[in-house]
């Protein structure tokens, strides 16, 4: 016989799984620039789209002329050259999960980011 209580957990541990696939299943994948890809003048490419903590966003570039920086408020608006620690994306296919707020992303090879090679993805 199975000791009190224990049936409950079961099930709270099935539905927690079972909310886990469903959060998962539901996050979206966008290619940031659609099909021109992370490049000048993206920066109004989320201006209409609705995100979501947890969708993701695919970054295609040619690697051997951009990256892809994840940084701050600050870093974008001033285009400034990444913090140490920033995360850099170098690989010409890059796919990242948005975090709840506002996510910020530039290119970090100079004059890119002045010329509108960034974006601000606010993800609710």
């Amino acid at each position: 016989m199975a000791p009190q209580g224990r049936g409950s957990a079961n099930v709270a541990l099935v539905l927690g799984v079972l909310l886990l696939c469903t959060l998962v299943a539901e996050a979206a994948v966008f290619n940031v620039g659609d099909r021109g890809g992370w490049s000048f003048n993206t920066n109004s490419w989320p201006t209409g789209k609705r995100f979501k903590a947890g969708d993701v966003l695919v970054f295609k570039y040619d690697a051997t002329a951009h990256d892809v920086v994840a940084v701050s408020a600050a870093g974008y608006k001033a285009c400034a050259k990444p913090a140490k620690g920033a995360k850099v994306y170098k690989s010409g296919s890059d796919r990242v999960t948005l975090a709840r707020g506002t996510n910020y992303f530039i290119c970090s090879i100079p004059g890119h980011c002045q010329s509108g090679m960034k974006i601000a993805v606010t993800a609710v």
